[in-house]
């Protein structure tokens, strides 16, 4: 065999010299073990997950870091649940500028995996909070479109969302326009469409494992109160925040009652639920994939975008662009202190 097969071979073998939640130095393609755990409050964690990891991986993002002035120092192969594949974390102790996600995004593109970069990362094992949007976030539609459809109204309704969620019109001008279309649909219709919601697949685990944790978890939408309490039911939340729909005769009158939930005010609910827990702002996170979510995503110790759009994934801390909500986890476990094993 030749000495080129040879290094391909190898290059392509699976990590197993990274003994999980074990951090290593990096130098030149060779890993040592550290008798050390890394500064939590000192550079830059970027996470690689979601992929088929080899050393050539490790050596494409050392790389990749190396070109933007991040010199990895130490690196980790952890698993935070057995629901999820090994991730890497690579360890930059002097970094402090973060890469643009979107470019993040294109370069984790060429090797089929995700990558995000965490500053102060939360700790799963401590008591936190989580804040979450509610349409396209912990559930799969948005559910005024679903109700426009049962109005059919669909398309107006829509175009609306769209640029709102898109930041290009105002959430509260664009809420108002919307309900307006769905003056008297029946009640019924919206107790049938509450009934049939769509979670987002690995919300519901997430949260099981967050709660097990004492995580708080809270819905902050600019949906609607019936849906939003049927998602607590489903997944067990402390409470949430959205919007209220007016009802006369059973019908829609095409009002919204009380304060609007938008940005400001879910970024208001966070910081009172922080303050109300008593926690440090590393243990807060809220998720999202609106524009109406960067407000709150900006107050909290980490803010992630869902599914986002290409203007809040630009603008969140961290982004997961595809696949299922459990992998939030990878940017809460980072073992960076002693942790139950699996």
């Amino acid at each position: 065999m030749s000495q080129i097969n040879m290094a391909q071979q190898a290059a392509e073998q699976p990590l197993q010299h990274l003994t999980l939640n074990k951090w290593f130095s990096y130098s030149g393609g060779v890993s040592t073990p550290l008798d050390y755990i890394p500064n939590k409050a000192l550079g830059l964690f970027s996470i690689a997950f979601a992929g088929d990891f080899a050393e050539k991986h490790i050596a494409s993002i050392v790389d990749f870091l190396a070109t933007h002035n991040q010199k990895v120092t130490a690196i980790c192969q952890y698993q935070p649940d057995l629901g999820l594949a090994p991730a890497l974390c690579f360890y930059a102790q002097n970094a402090d500028k973060t890469i643009n996600p979107l470019v993040l995004r294109e370069f984790s593109n060429t090797l089929d995996c995700q990558l995000v970069q965490v500053a102060t990362p939360p700790n799963l094992y401590e008591p936190g909070l989580l804040v979450m949007d509610m349409d396209s976030t912990a559930i799969t539609i948005e559910c005024i479109d679903e109700i426009a459809r049962l109005a059919n109204v669909y398309d107006e309704v829509a175009s609306v969302t769209a640029l709102a969620m898109a930041g290009k019109l105002d959430f509260s001008e664009s809420l108002y326009q919307r309900v307006a279309k769905l003056e008297g649909i029946e009640k019924s219709l919206i107790e049938e469409l509450k009934s049939t919601l769509p979670l987002m697949p690995g919300i519901k685990i997430l949260c099981q494992i967050l709660k097990q944790h004492n995580w708080y978890l809270a819905i902050a939408s600019g949906g609607f109160v019936p849906f939003a309490e049927r998602v607590q039911e489903l997944i067990n939340l402390d409470e949430v925040h959205a919007n209220v729909l007016e009802f006369e005769d059973d019908k829609l009158t095409g009002k919204v009652l009380g304060t609007i939930v938008d940005a400001q005010q879910k970024a208001v609910v966070l910081e009172v639920l922080q303050q109300k827990l008593g926690l440090k702002k590393a243990q807060t996170v809220a998720i999202g994939d609106g524009a109406n979510d960067l407000v709150m995503m900006a107050k909290a110790g980490l803010g992630v975008a869902v599914h986002g759009k290409p203007k809040v994934v630009e603008q969140a801390q961290a982004a997961i662009c595809e696949g299922s909500l459990l992998q939030l986890l990878y940017m809460l476990a980072i073992p960076l202190e002693k942790q139950p094993t699996l």
